[in-house]
């Protein structure tokens, strides 16, 4: 048998010209934006001026009053990274003292003297908005008692809430008569005596009144 010979005609050309590929752009870098955590909290982002951080610092300071201690300390971890030293100093603090709180075993409250009570301990220490808040529960519960109305007159009074003090104090007067004399004697009502209102509320048979 004869050999057949490679006919290089035969053969078709089929080689494709293969143009070089043209380098993909570069995009610029994007700017790094905040991430969220799982409670819905931003990280911090670089750019973290001081108006973001007192706006957070508030924020977390709400958060604080309203005992919603977890969420709060995470927006005071959150400003103590800003620029304003006494801001991030402040958070800092409150961050610390959230710490402390949410470690502490929750008071166990149920009624309406339980309320008071812990309330009136957080307004012997000054705790103001604290103790009101307590207090605001206890007279929720038993909206009719004297002593509630009074210590929340204080509380509220010590708060600078003058109106509402006035209204509670004379409630707490109406339900039981003796709490004029007392508050005529309590030291921390006589920043008061100046004030028209409370005056006449505690101090009747004056003339003029």
């Amino acid at each position: 048998m004869a050999e057949k010979k490679n006919n290089p005609a035969s053969k078709t050309t089929d080689r494709r010209m293969t143009k070089p590929q043209a380098p993909k752009p570069v995009k610029p870098s994007e700017p790094i934006r905040p991430v969220a955590t799982r409670s819905g909290a931003a990280a911090i982002p670089q750019a973290f001026d001081a108006q973001k951080q007192l706006s957070t610092f508030e924020a977390a300071m709400k958060l604080f009053h309203a005992r919603n201690l977890k969420d709060a300390r995470e927006l005071f971890a959150l400003a103590a990274q800003g620029p304003e030293r006494d801001v991030a100093n402040r958070s800092r603090l409150h961050t610390a003292m959230c710490d402390r709180r949410l470690q502490q075993v929750a008071v166990n409250l149920g009624s309406a003297e339980d309320y008071y009570n812990y309330g009136v301990a957080l307004l012997n220490t000054r705790n103001v908005s604290e103790a009101r808040g307590y207090l605001d529960k206890a007279l929720e519960l038993a909206p009719d008692s004297d002593h509630i109305h009074y210590a929340l007159a204080l509380a509220l009074a010590l708060g600078g809430d003058l109106p509402s003090a006035h209204d509670n104090l004379k409630r707490a007067i109406e339900l039981e008569p003796r709490n004029r004399i007392l508050a005529r004697q309590d030291a921390d009502f006589a920043h008061l005596a100046n004030h028209a209102p409370f005056q006449a509320l505690l101090y009747p048979e004056k003339k003029g009144w």
